[in-house]
């Protein structure tokens, strides 16, 4: 089968090849936003090549939420034009015309959040934490490998890659009994997860079966849950995370449509209890994805989400089990990516075992948590059609006071 090649030139290990064409939002000097598609070193602006029709109206707004209603039949139509265009010579010069370099663009959240839900769906994950805060029980809760483990985050608090991260305040646990006081949290972490932007909403009371996954999920983005490990531990019991996680969710500004991950998806590894019948899975939606986490350009992590036990039509599924609704631009994460290697810890309380065994940069420097200036990047790759990789483009943060 001969290797679909784009006539816009890719550079060699772009993440953006035409075999991915993540979507976002951008403006052009002295432009108002609207949607692109990225493509090799460029991005293509597809509300110009629908101008004057009613998709060109919903593709030309800051968000991409208007084109995510369409939902899943108007999804493929795009892509598959995009690629017609991309690849043929009939209307070159119209795209040509419309073609920015990425440089010289400001990229922005590409959709506009309605709710927020983060799972807690990797074992590795659960298991070290587990180990760290239960050292002589049970890793695991009784409940973890018979439901995805999740809460509700603050959607008004999602923000773009590049967003600076202040570092958040709060009551923090006294030593020894002693009272708790208030001030900025010194455990300051990240969790490297992958997040799944819903286009197609569902109606209230009415729950969305694991294999309906892909009529109302439009695509993935990438996602740093940042967290006050101090402050969290001190609110969580007994409703869970609070503060310490409110503060700041960054995402990536390009969102990869399922569609481009078709090569990458495999079963979940064995789930034993067998879940229970809403939460089996008959197709694979599993994703081979490899995170790889940079703390000041070095690489601390690289995360394998194939590992992942729940997958995310499981999580779906069991978000809206009990009749919750779906709503465009709903965004729930994995949570916390880690595998089974200590190298594979996508958290700083992991790969530091909660600050026991620092990190070692290699300017010399030594990390139990993040301090300020310290920046965080999540790269992630997946394996695309015609044998090439494609990428989710990156979220980055800086800590800031």
């Amino acid at each position: 089968m001969t290797e679909v090649r784009s006539w816009v030139p890719v550079p060699e290990g772009s993440p953006f090849p035409v075999q991915n064409l993540p979507y976002g939002v951008f403006s052009p000097p002295g432009g108002d936003a609207r949607v692109g598609v990225a493509i090799g070193e460029q991005v293509l602006d597809i509300s110009a090549i629908w101008a004057g029709t009613p998709l060109g109206a919903d593709l030309a707004t800051g968000s991409l939420n208007r084109f995510l209603r369409r939902g899943r039949g108007e999804w493929a139509y795009v892509r598959r034009r995009l690629l017609e265009l991309l690849t043929g010579t009939e209307q070159r010069r119209l795209v040509e015309a419309h073609l920015h370099p990425l440089d010289r663009v400001r990229l922005q959240l590409p959709f506009e959040v309605a709710d927020y839900v983060d799972f807690y769906a990797s074992e590795a994950h659960a298991t070290n934490l587990g180990r760290i805060f239960r050292p002589d029980g049970d890793p695991l809760l009784p409940n973890w490998r018979h439901l995805p483990v999740g809460y509700h985050g603050r959607a008004g608090t999602v923000v773009v890659s590049g967003t600076p991260v202040r570092r958040p305040s709060g009551q923090r646990r006294g030593a020894d009994g002693a009272a708790p006081d208030f001030g900025p949290t010194r455990r300051l972490d990240i969790e490297a997860e992958v997040g799944f932007v819903v286009g197609a909403p569902s109606r209230l009371g009415e729950p969305v079966p694991v294999g309906d996954f892909a009529d109302h999920v439009f695509g993935v983005v990438l996602v740093n849950d940042w967290s006050a490990r101090d402050i969290q531990s001190w609110e969580y019991q007994p409703l869970g995370p609070f503060l310490g996680k409110s503060f700041a969710t960054s995402v990536s500004p390009w969102v990869v449509p399922l569609e481009a991950l078709e090569q990458a998806r495999l079963p979940v590894a064995a789930q034993d209890p067998p879940p229970l019948p809403y939460l089996e899975e008959k197709e694979p939606w599993g994703l081979d994805l490899r995170l790889e986490v940079r703390l000041n350009d070095a690489v601390v992590s690289r995360p394998p989400f194939r590992d992942l036990y729940w997958s995310p039509a499981q999580l779906l599924a069991h978000l809206t089990a009990n009749g919750a609704s779906l709503r465009t631009g709903d965004l729930y994460a994995s949570g916390t990516v880690s595998g089974r290697l200590p190298e594979e810890r996508g958290s700083l309380i992991e790969l530091t075992w909660s600050g026991r065994d620092p990190l070692r940069l290699p300017d010399g420097s030594l990390r139990t948590f993040l301090e300020d200036g310290d920046t965080v990047t999540l790269t992630a790759t997946a394996p695309g059609a015609d044998g090439v990789r494609i990428g989710f483009g990156e979220v980055t943060g800086t800590v800031v006071s």
